[in-house]
């Protein structure tokens, strides 16, 4: 179904709830996101900002709310149309989700395969130049126990990549990574963000690295939004926890 006023936005979000029996973990989010545009959701870990990216897709339910993805609601999708929005969605999980049993092109190309009517040439094709995009095209065969934490994550952004998404979800895409290739990959990242029409939301507890991607940042406690602006209104946020949070991830 199509869902009325978004306002062309890629992604809007209205009084978003969702709880785990008595936990709440998402209590009324309200979020417009503008095409184009690269955000870091922060927040402490256990604050449902992995649910939250799930919820956008469909892989949990909304206990309540409105979820508006390019332009379809959601919460009222079937089976079906969940998949042709899936379709215009990347999502790099935070362990990258790759196939243990794939190597590197076959796990890029997997998407293609099943979802495109590309010949076999244009798919291999198509996956060497996501490869190369991501400094892994000297590693097509090789499989994903022979990947470092942080090649893993390359083959995993390639692989979100391969249908040329309207829209990129990361879930914490540093975590478990040496500062230098957590560096490296949010570099990519921010490579993402020069393209003008995908839009890219990304879940981390890095500040350090959401500075180098991201233009916005939210900040999720409790549930509930405590800021949504740029780094600094997070910086100066009169609020007791972004405060406290903001010179810890500083120090």
């Amino acid at each position: 179904m199509d869902s009325p006023d978004n306002n062309g936005s890629p992604v809007a979000v209205k009084d978003l709830r969702k709880s785990f029996g008595r936990q709440k973990v998402l209590d009324g989010i309200e979020l417009t996101i503008e095409r184009g545009s690269t955000i870091a959701i922060l927040g402490r870990s256990g604050t449902g900002k992995s649910v939250f990216l799930k919820l956008l897709i469909g892989l949990q339910k909304a206990d309540s709310g409105s979820i508006c993805v390019t332009g379809k609601e959601v919460t009222e999708a079937g089976r079906t149309e969940l998949n042709e929005i899936r379709k215009k969605v990347g999502f790099l999980f935070q362990q990258a989700a790759l196939y243990d049993s794939l190597t590197v092109e076959e796990n890029v190309g997997f998407p293609i395969s099943r979802h495109s009517e590309k010949s076999e040439e244009e798919r291999r094709n198509r996956v060497k130049k996501l490869l190369a995009s991501v400094g892994m095209e000297k590693d097509l065969e090789k499989m994903p126990a022979d990947l470092s934490g942080g090649m893993r994550k390359r083959v995993g952004l390639a692989r979100a990549l391969a249908l040329d998404p309207e829209i990129l979800l990361f879930d914490e895409p540093t975590a478990g990574l040496d500062p230098v290739t957590g560096s490296e990959i949010a570099n990519l990242i921010a490579e993402q963000g020069k393209d003008r029409q995908r839009t890219s939301i990304v879940v981390t507890h890095d500040l350090r690295a959401a500075k180098l991607f991201a233009e916005r940042v939210v900040m999720i406690h409790e549930g509930r939004v405590l800021v949504d602006g740029t780094f600094e209104d997070l910086e100066k946020s009169d609020d007791e926890f972004v405060s406290r949070y903001w010179r810890e991830a500083t120090q």
